[in-house]
């Protein structure tokens, strides 16, 4: 993930949530959020 610029790493999230991939690969996806301190309101992290 660390290949994905921020924007991307966002898009990634929501498109994640609207396919309903697993929660396994939308936690790796928040925990590299918090990691670059990428916040969206429309997240609850």
């Amino acid at each position: 993930m660390q290949n994905l610029s921020d924007e991307l790493l966002v898009e990634t999230y929501y498109k994640a949530r609207e396919l309903n991939l697993s929660d396994d690969f939308l936690y790796l996806v928040l925990k590299e959020m918090e990691l670059r301190a990428i916040y969206d309101k429309k997240i609850d992290l």
